[in-house]
C-alpha cells in the first residue's frame, strides 16, 4: 500500500507509539491523583505542555490540551465570541477549514456578523481587503496557516501586524503547517493557535490550543477544572505524551526531504500527463508535502477509486468532507470551475514516503488517468 493522503491522517511514529504504550499500560495514573502513578502522569503532562509551548514560542500555562484540532477550533472562536459580548464581529477567509467556517455560521445564527475574505487564484488572502474590514467591533480574526486541500501558506507576521495595529484578536489554524514551517507567536503577534498530533505522526484524538495570557475566552467544557480551567475532564496523558514526542522528533531534514518530493512529484506529473494543472501556488509557500491537482475531463472520485484499486491511497480533499458530493469551497474560492473543481485529487506525503513510491504512483496515475479519458463523455480540445 502507498499511503499519499497524510493531509487527513499520519501514522504514528514506532517511537511515539513506544511512549504511548508506557502511558497507558505502565504509568496509567490520572494527573490529578495526589499518589506515585498520578504524580508520575502529572509530571508527563506538564513536560509536555513545555515541549509544545517551546515549539512555537509561548509559555507553558499558555497552552491547553484539546481533543483535536477542531475543538481547539471552536474553543477558540465561540469561546472568544461568549467572552466579549460588545464585540460581535469576526472575520475568516474563504478557504478555511470546514469547522470554522461552519462555526461562524453558527455565530451568525446567535447574532454575530461574519465576514469572508476573498483569495487570489493562489490562495492568498488580500491584505489590503482585511484591513478595510476590520472595524471597533471585530472581536477576532481567524486565518488558516497551512490550508489543507491546496497548501498555500499564508504570511502570518502581516496578518499579525494589522490585527495589532486594529486591536484585534488573531487566530490561526495550524494543524497542517506545525512543525512544516515556523511558527512564532510572539513574532507573529498570535492571539490563539490551533494545533493537533495526527498530522505530524502523533495519535489520534489530542491537540492543543495556545491561548495568550492576556486574552478574555469562555471555555466551552465545564467540570473539575482541569487545563487551567479552560477544558475540564481527565487529561489524555498517552496521547499528550504521544503529541509532545512526535514534536520532538520533527527536523528540517524531513522537511527537506518531503519538499524534494513534492516537486519531483508536481514535476513529474505536469511533464507526463497532459492537460493537468497545479492548485495553489508553485514552490514557494506551499506546505512541504501537499500536492493538488486537477485532470481536465474527468472525476477526481473516479481517479482516487481506480488509485485504491492498485493500492495507492490518495484524497479529492479535506478527509472531513470527503464523503460529501459537494464541491470544495475552497477550490471555489481561487476560481476553479465546476468540471477544474470536480477533477482535482490531492496527494500529501510524509516523511516515511519514498522516491520509489513516488515513481510506482506515477506510472500508476498516467494509466488511470489515460483510461478515463478513453471512456469519459467529455471530450479534450
Amino acid at each position: 500500500m502507498i499511503y499519499l493522503d497524510n493531509a487527513a491522517t499520519t501514522k504514528i511514529d514506532p517511537e511515539v507509539m513506544k511512549v504511548v504504550r508506557k502511558y497507558s499500560k505502565e504509568k496509567f495514573g490520572n494527573p490529578s491523583s495526589l499518589h506515585t502513578l498520578g504524580l508520575e502522569a502529572k509530571k508527563a503532562l506538564e513536560n509536555s505542555r513545555k515541549v509544545i509551548a517551546k515549539s512555537i514560542n509561548a509559555k507553558s500555562q499558555e497552552i491547553i490540551f484539546t481533543s483535536g484540532g477542531t475543538e481547539s477550533n471552536n474553543l477558540a472562536i465561540k469561546g472568544i465570541f461568549f467572552a466579549n459580548p460588545e464585540k460581535n464581529h469576526f472575520i475568516t477567509t474563504k478557504i478555511d477549514h470546514d469547522c470554522i467556517i461552519n462555526t461562524c455560521k453558527w455565530l451568525e445564527t446567535q447574532g454575530a456578523k461574519v465576514t469572508y475574505i476573498n483569495v487570489n487564484k493562489e490562495g492568498f488572502i488580500d491584505l489590503e481587503e482585511l484591513k478595510k474590514e476590520i472595524t471597533d467591533k471585530t472581536a477576532l480574526v481567524s486565518v488558516i496557516h497551512g490550508n489543507n486541500e491546496i497548501g498555500v501558506i499564508q504570511n502570518l507576521e502581516e496578518i499579525g501586524k494589522i490585527c495589532k495595529e486594529k486591536g484585534t484578536y488573531f487566530h490561526t489554524d495550524a494543524c497542517q503547517s506545525y512543525t512544516k514551517t515556523d511558527l512564532d507567536v510572539e513574532k507573529q503577534n498570535l492571539d490563539l493557535v490551533t494545533l493537533n498530533a495526527h498530522k505530524i505522526h502523533g495519535p489520534k484524538g489530542v491537540g492543543a490550543l495556545y491561548i495568550r495570557k492576556e486574552v478574555k475566552i469562555t471555555p466551552l467544557i465545564h467540570g473539575g477544572g482541569q487545563e487551567n480551567k479552560m477544558r475540564s475532564g481527565t487529561e489524555n496523558i498517552p496521547g499528550i505524551a504521544g503529541f509532545a514526542t512526535a514534536v520532538k522528533i520533527s527536523n528540517n531534514k524531513d522537511i527537506e526531504n518531503m519538499t524534494q518530493l513534492r516537486d519531483y512529484l508536481i514535476k513529474e506529473i505536469l511533464n507526463k500527463i497532459p492537460h493537468t494543472q497545479l492548485n495553489g501556488p508553485t514552490k514557494e509557500n506551499r506546505l512541504c508535502n501537499n500536492i493538488n491537482i486537477s485532470f481536465k475531463n474527468i472525476e477526481g472520485e473516479a481517479i482516487i477509486g481506480y488509485l485504491d484499486s492498485e493500492k495507492v491511497c490518495a484524497s479529492t480533499g479535506s478527509a472531513c468532507s470527503s464523503k460529501s458530493l459537494q464541491q470544495s469551497h475552497v477550490l471555489k474560492a481561487i476560481g476553479l470551475s465546476n468540471m477544474d473543481a470536480n477533477s482535482s485529487i490531492r496527494l500529501s506525503i510524509s516523511r516515511f514516503t519514498t522516491k520509489q513510491e513516488i515513481d510506482t504512483t506515477i506510472e500508476i496515475l498516467k494509466k488511470v488517468v489515460d483510461k478515463l479519458r478513453k471512456i469519459s463523455p467529455f471530450k479534450l480540445d
